[in-house]
């Protein structure tokens, strides 16, 4: 697979993951532990039939054990963070700052062998940071406490997708397939975690057992197979900067829903996140 192609099978995880959001939403009032174990075992089964399809199931006896340690724990983690984060605050303003990956990508990329920090990375960076802060500080200048949780853990998100996704470079050698293993490594994980810390709720409706579905089968399933292959074989900076659609399709996504409203303060947020990514993008072009 050419570089270029690899990039755009990656994209297509971001157009996915506008969803995200809007799934976890409809998933409601399932918890996140229990949300986990649901959407990620669909997932894991997805990557079973990936690994069949693709004859990859030889390939992933050989992947090292630190591995599978390494790809379940980011994915339990960033989900976890994610999932809790929209339980705790407006769906649209923690799903943005948890959109800041993007930006935070370009940045720790910098720090990757041949690769190289610009200044207009650090500027779009700054640009995306200002936007989680006007959500957090609610429009004005003080911290808002009613929703503070929930986006501090949006942005602990933020900062353990995009290093999940920038140290996955350095363990390139293992087969996409492997993520199913990933995905039934953090649904196994998330159950008996669940048991001890959460309550058991189920969706009552139709509409939440299709979001918990969706979400194994999009966001939290296919999504991660095609991102996998766009970071370890596609051009991870312009692969990270041409994220800056995720933002504004997934506020777009939750605004015509109806299950967020149009505001000033989430419209200069939408701005600053998707306008400091376009800016670190122009500075990855430049730099081809």
């Amino acid at each position: 697979m050419s570089r270029n192609r690899a990039t755009a099978t990656g994209f297509v995880a971001v157009l996915l993951w506008a969803l995200l959001a809007l799934f976890t939403v409809g998933s409601a009032p399932t918890p996140p532990l229990l949300l986990n174990t649901l959407s990620f075992g669909i997932g894991g089964c997805v990557g079973l039939i990936w690994a069949v399809t693709t004859g990859s199931i030889p390939q992933m006896r050989q992947v090292p054990l630190r591995v599978y340690a390494f790809g379940a724990t980011g994915l339990f983690a960033y989900h976890l963070l994610y999932f809790s984060a929209l339980r705790l605050a407006p769906a649209a303003e923690a799903g943005l700052i948890a959109y800041l990956w993007p930006l935070l990508i370009v940045v720790f990329s910098g720090l990757l062998p041949s690769e190289k920090l610009r200044a207009g990375h650090l500027l779009g960076a700054a640009l995306g940071f200002s936007g989680a802060a006007l959500i957090i500080l609610d429009g004005g200048a003080t911290l808002s406490s009613q929703h503070v949780t929930g986006y501090l853990l949006a942005l602990l998100a933020a900062f353990t997708w995009s290093g999940y996704s920038v140290l996955s470079r350095l363990v390139g050698t293992a087969p996409t397939a492997s993520v199913a293993v990933f995905c039934i490594a953090t649904s196994a994980l998330s159950f008996p975690l669940h048991l001890i810390f959460e309550e058991t709720v189920l969706p009552s409706t139709a509409l939440g057992w299709a979001s918990i579905a969706s979400l194994g089968l999009g966001p939290v399933g296919f999504a991660f197979y095609v991102w996998d292959i766009g970071c370890k074989r596609g051009d991870i900076q312009l692969l990270g900067t041409s994220s800056y659609a995720a933002p504004l399709l997934s506020t777009l996504a939750l605004i015509l829903a109806g299950f967020a409203s149009p505001g000033i303060t989430l419209l200069w947020a939408t701005l600053l996140i998707t306008g400091g990514a376009l800016i670190a993008a122009r500075a990855s072009f430049s730099a081809k």
